[in-house]
């Protein structure tokens, strides 16, 4: 069962690569929604990072274009 679980590291990317376009938009919205969830956590410090919090958001912007290419992929083209 450990087949399931990419290792972790530089490589990430390219087991994220190969899996079909269903499973690798679960695990982009997957990453999305943890960014969400660590952005609303910095929100909580008085003393926030502003730099980390721009990262964070710059990140997850570029997921949510991901996510909708992935989605792209998955609808056929009707004109074709």
């Amino acid at each position: 069962m450990s087949d399931l679980h990419p290792p972790e590291g530089p490589g990430e990317d390219e087991a994220a690569n190969e899996l079909n376009p269903a499973a690798r938009l679960l695990k982009v919205q997957e990453e999305h929604r943890a960014l969400d969830q660590e952005i609303a956590a910095l929100y909580d410090f008085p003393y926030r990072d502003q730099l980390q919090l721009q990262r964070l958001k710059k990140k997850k912007l570029q997921l949510k274009d991901l996510i909708e290419r992935l989605k792209d992929e998955l609808i056929p083209d009707l004109n074709a």
